[in-house]
């Protein structure tokens, strides 16, 4: 079996553009990944297309290993562009293997590990300004049937936070706690937005509401600040979204930096690295909480992920919270029902791309602006509102 054609289909869905693709075989089957990098997707489909064409046709989708082994290697340069490309063909030719086997994808990467695939919600937010703002949405998720929510409360915070932004941080949390009750788990977002001596200052005030992990609280790009943060306070603290290359995770578990380690598989090489990434934090007794704020392919993906691997504690998903025309753009199989994901049941990933959906929904430039731009905020109360009642998620 050899590949003999590469496809790319960029879309918009409200604050994001998705990026999928699409590999056929000369035996006629055909698998699909996605190459969505938050608001950089026309610099992922020209390195697809100029760098990753030549190099992906003409080759044997079975060959995991020493195809994408090759393709970390000749990159060169690292970063999150060229490795976006490389797990986006390397998923999509997981969907190939299963569909030639027969079989779903996580029966390839070790089988079921487990009896349930816990699932958080995030995205949820959207538009929310007060702390009842908050705290109405987050009664809306609880509704659907979601026990764990993800979210940010600093607004545009930078490094460092006055007493007045942090007593309206707490406000948020506060209220939310309120909302949902002892039962279900709160996730707070930091984006890497503050100074180490800020994010434990922050933390040791939200330690009361219980968070069920603080994430991204310093730079992603300082182990070291990270570290210090995780041993300072009394809960656990998450990270690994923009870490690219399996020698970062390796210092990550090596450093115990974070107790929970998220690695984004549609961003460090894909399934098969996120599986050596989870054998390097199984010996330093890390977890996993896979990263997925982008479309439904990558979340796919993710899900098969983790059925097949046990330290996978839960899986983020937007899925509620998207632009309403998300459902459109694959079919197939739909991985949640009522706050839960499903075990997947056929070949591959068991998803294809809808091409006259996508095409519905043209690229639009300048979905998003920057976090730390207020404007993001009027402009989520201007979008489509989502199914569950919220306008389209902002956060990652």
């Amino acid at each position: 079996m050899k590949i003999t054609k590469l496809e790319s289909f960029l879309t918009n869905c409200g604050l994001r553009n998705y990026l999928f693709v699409r590999l056929s075989t000369d035996t006629g089957l055909t698998g699909i990944g996605e190459a969505t990098l938050e608001w950089q997707e026309m610099a992922v489909h020209t390195l697809l297309h100029e760098w990753a064409e030549d190099r992906i046709l003409g080759v044997c989708p079975f060959d995991i290993e020493q195809v994408f082994g090759n393709l970390i290697r000749d990159q060169y340069q690292g970063g999150p562009t060229v490795m976006t490309v490389i797990s986006a063909l390397e998923i999509a030719c997981w969907d190939i293997i299963g569909k030639a086997c027969g079989q779903p994808v996580y029966r390839l990467l070790g089988g079921r590990a487990r009896e349930e695939l816990p699932v958080y919600a995030n995205g949820w937010y959207g538009g929310a300004i007060t702390p009842q703002d908050y705290a109405d949405k987050a009664r809306a998720v609880v509704a659907l049937g979601y026990r764990a929510m993800k979210f940010d409360p600093f607004e545009q915070a930078w490094k460092e936070m006055g007493q007045s932004q942090m007593d309206a941080a707490q406000s948020v949390v506060a209220a939310v706690r309120s909302a949902v009750g002892d039962s279900v788990e709160l996730m707070i977002e930091v984006h890497g937005r503050l100074s180490a001596g800020c994010a434990i200052e922050m933390g040791r005030r939200l330690a009361q509401y219980r968070p069920a992990w603080y994430e991204e609280p310093v730079t992603p790009h300082s182990l070291d600040l990270l570290a210090g943060v995780t041993q300072a306070l009394p809960f656990p603290v998450a990270a690994g979204e923009r870490l690219y290359m399996l020698e970062e995770f390796a210092r990550l578990a090596h450093m115990r930096a974070c107790d929970i380690v998220q690695p984004d598989l549609a961003h460090c090489g894909g399934l098969w690295l996120g599986k050596k990434i989870a054998a390097l934090c199984q010996s330093q007794d890390l977890r996993l909480a896979p990263h997925c704020s982008i479309g439904p392919v990558a979340l796919c993906a993710a899900v098969h992920f983790g059925w097949a691997t046990p330290q996978v504690m839960v899986q983020e998903n937007f899925g509620d919270f998207d632009a309403p025309w998300r459902s459109e753009l694959v079919g197939g199989w739909n991985p949640m029902a009522d706050g839960r994901y499903l075990l997947p049941d056929k070949p591959g990933l068991g998803i294809e791309l809808d091409d006259a959906a996508c095409a519905r929904h043209p690229f639009v430039k300048h979905a998003f602006p920057s976090l730390w731009d207020r404007r993001w905020v009027a402009e989520l109360t201007k979008r489509p509102m989502a199914a569950a009642g919220g306008a389209p998620g902002a956060a990652s």
